[in-house]
């Protein structure tokens, strides 16, 4: 099997880094989405049911397939020999920011389904506040691969 993994590695590669620009570009514009539907729209109005629409397919469509995609290619890439030395400090800074990016993804899906209910408690800022996590999170991710620090 590592053999095998060590063969294919630049495509493995190639479809995490693909996956993961897609995932991002979600986890960025998902709660721009909850911003305007928080601020701009009333529950029961025709927008509503618009960004009820957008909301739903952009998390179920792109984000969800996007992590799951991310993941798997992600630990492809960590069990191929060579790749990933565990007595440095780069791998855990990348394993703990990949699983607050996932924890991320799960609490927009909760939000998803507060606005999809008309139940939102949330203010416009506080999903202008949340939005900085995934810049957060990516920042510490590319330096710590990048860097290896």
């Amino acid at each position: 099997m590592t053999l095998f993994l060590a063969d294919i590695y630049l495509w493995v590669k190639a479809l995490h880094v693909m996956s993961v620009i897609s995932w991002m570009a979600g986890l960025f514009y998902l709660p721009r989405l909850f911003v305007y539907h928080a601020e701009r729209v009333s529950v029961g109005e025709p927008a509503d049911r618009l960004f009820k629409t957008m909301e739903m397919k952009l998390l179920r469509v792109i984000m969800n397939p996007a992590m799951v995609v991310t993941w798997v290619a992600g630990i492809m890439l960590v069990m191929t020999p060579g790749i990933v030395d565990w007595s440095m400090i780069w791998p855990w800074t990348k394993l703990v920011s990949v699983l607050g990016m996932t924890w991320f993804h799960m609490w927009l899906g909760a939000r998803r389904k507060e606005f999809a209910a008309g139940q939102n408690s949330l203010t416009g800022r506080r999903y202008r506040m949340m939005n900085e996590v995934p810049t957060l999170l990516m920042v510490v991710i590319v330096l710590s691969v990048i860097l290896k620090f």
